[in-house]
C-alpha cells in the first residue's frame, strides 16, 4: 500500500510513501493547470512510473517519469483530438431540498458564462445509486456544455460517500427522497434563472431511472427526459437476478412493500408529460435491455412521445466510439427539438 484516497469536494490522496508524496507534489507544480496526479503503473524496479494528470477542464495526459535523471516524457493523451478545445469548469455547489436538507452537487457552465440565467440546463443524476459524482473531467457533461447547456449533477440522498445517514435505505427503497432531491435540483436551477421551458433531465443506469421516475412524481418539471440503460421496473430488476448467487443481495437492496410498484416508472406511463428518449445496449448485464423495451412499449401504449435507440451487442457502458457518437448526436437533436432551441 502506498496511500489512500478519499473524496470531499475533490478527490484527495494521502500517501504513506513519503517519496511518492513528494513526487506527486512536484509533478503537480511542474504541470501548470493540472489539479490531479495519479500513478497508473510502474516498472518492476519502480524506477519508471506511468503518471496521469487531469482536471475538470483537462481530459488528461499520460506521462512516463524516469527517476534516473527526473525526466518526464509525454506519452498519450487520455482523449485524443481535444487539443485547443475549451471546457467548462466544474464547481461544487449546494442547494436546498424541500425538507431543508443541503444537497451537494457540481455545476458546470459553458466557457465564458458566470451564471445559469437564461441558459438551457440539464439535471444529470448519477448512476448507482450506491455511487457519487466527483470533481474531474466528465465527457458527457462537457459535450452538453459545448452545446450551450448548464449541467447540474446532484449527489442526492441515497448516494454513497457521505455517510450512513445520507445513504439511508438507498435510492431504491427510499426513492421518494432521492427523486425529491433530483427534482429539487431542477427547481433550484429555475430559481437561479433557467427558463422553465428549457429544463431537461439526462441520466444513465440509476440516473436514467431517476430521470423517468421524476416524471411520475412531477410531470411538469422537466420538458425532456433522456434515460440511458435505465431501470424501469423494480420487481423486474429483482427477477433479473433470480438465477444468480446475487439474488438475495439484490432482493434485500430493492426491498418489499408499496414502494416497489409506486417506484416503477414503467407502471405509470400514463403520468408522463414530457417526450422521452431511451437508449440501451442488447448485451447489458447490469440492467437487462427488457427494461427499456418495456418502457418504450408502455409509453407508446399510453400515447406518449418516445424515441428508442438500441445498440446491438453492447453492454451497460456502451463502450464503443461510434455508438457513443451516435448516441450523443441523437440526444442533442432530441433535446433541441423538445426544448425548441
Amino acid at each position: 500500500m502506498i496511500g489512500a484516497s478519499y473524496a470531499t469536494e475533490k478527490r484527495q490522496v494521502e500517501y504513506t510513501d513519503a517519496a511518492l508524496d513528494k513526487l506527486s507534489d512536484g509533478l503537480a507544480a511542474a504541470l501548470p493547470g493540472s489539479s490531479q496526479i495519479g500513478f497508473a503503473g510502474a516498472s518492476a524496479d519502480e524506477k519508471r512510473l506511468l503518471v496521469v494528470s487531469s482536471s475538470d477542464i483537462d481530459p488528461g495526459m499520460t506521462y512516463l517519469f524516469d527517476k534516473n535523471g527526473g525526466k518526464l516524457e509525454a506519452l498519450l493523451p487520455v482523449r485524443a483530438g481535444m487539443d485547443g478545445r475549451k471546457f467548462g469548469e466544474m464547481k461544487p455547489v449546494s442547494y436546498k431540498a424541500a425538507d431543508g436538507a443541503a444537497i451537494p452537487g457540481y455545476l458546470t457552465l459553458p466557457p465564458g458564462k458566470t451564471s445559469v440565467r437564461g441558459l438551457p440546463a440539464i439535471v444529470m443524476p448519477h448512476g448507482g445509486p450506491s455511487a457519487r459524482d466527483e470533481w474531474g473531467f466528465d465527457w458527457m457533461v462537457q459535450f452538453f456544455v459545448a452545446r450551450g447547456y448548464a449541467v447540474l449533477q446532484p449527489n442526492y440522498r441515497g448516494s454513497s460517500g457521505y455517510g450512513e445517514a445520507w445513504f439511508g435505505k438507498n435510492g431504491f427503497q427510499a426513492w421518494p427522497t432521492a427523486i425529491g432531491d433530483v427534482n429539487d435540483a431542477g427547481r433550484w436551477l429555475q430559481a437561479e434563472g433557467v427558463p422553465a421551458d428549457k429544463l431537461a433531465i439526462v441520466g444513465w443506469s440509476y440516473g436514467g431511472y431517476a430521470a423517468l421516475q421524476s416524471q411520475v412524481v412531477e410531470p411538469a418539471l422537466f420538458k425532456a427526459v433522456v434515460a440511458i440503460a435505465p431501470v424501469t421496473d423494480l420487481e423486474a430488476l429483482r427477477e433479473d437476478a433470480r438465477y444468480f448467487t446475487s439474488y438475495t443481495l439484490y432482493s434485500r437492496f430493492i426491498g418489499t412493500g408499496p414502494h416497489v410498484s409506486a417506484g416503477s416508472p414503467a407502471r405509470h406511463a400514463d403520468r408522463f408529460a414530457a417526450p422521452v428518449m431511451l437508449v440501451h445496449g442488447t448485451m447489458d448485464q447490469n440492467v437487462a435491455v427488457r427494461h427499456s423495451r418495456m418502457m418504450n412499449d408502455r409509453l407508446k401504449d399510453a400515447g406518449k412521445p418516445v424515441t428508442y435507440i438500441e445498440f446491438d451487442g453492447l453492454r451497460h457502458s456502451l463502450s464503443d466510439s461510434a455508438a457513443r457518437a451516435k448516441m450523443l448526436s441523437s440526444i442533442d437533436g432530441f433535446l433541441d427539438s423538445s426544448l425548441k432551441r
